[in-house]
């Protein structure tokens, strides 16, 4: 039986990221995600929406269908 996987190259929160210290987030999605490590990506809140930053996602982990990633944002284009 296969696994399901989703290859991710940006980082979509649709505003359910948890801040976790100073520009560190948690950002919880459904489905097992692989996404690259220690690379820059994109950060919007839509698919489609604007540009919100850059972030560099440092850990990914999957449990119960469910990927988490840990990420900084080390650039921010908007305050909203």
């Amino acid at each position: 039986m296969g696994m399901p996987l989703e290859l991710n190259t940006m980082i979509v929160t649709k505003g359910r990221e948890i801040r976790l210290e100073d520009n560190f987030f948690s950002l919880k999605k459904e489905g097992y995600r692989l996404y690259p490590i220690d690379i820059p990506l994109e950060v919007k809140k839509t698919i489609e929406g604007d540009l919100t930053g850059t972030g560099v996602i440092s850990k990914v982990e999957w449990t119960a269908k469910e990927t988490t990633i840990t990420y900084q944002l080390v650039s921010l284009n908007s305050t909203n």
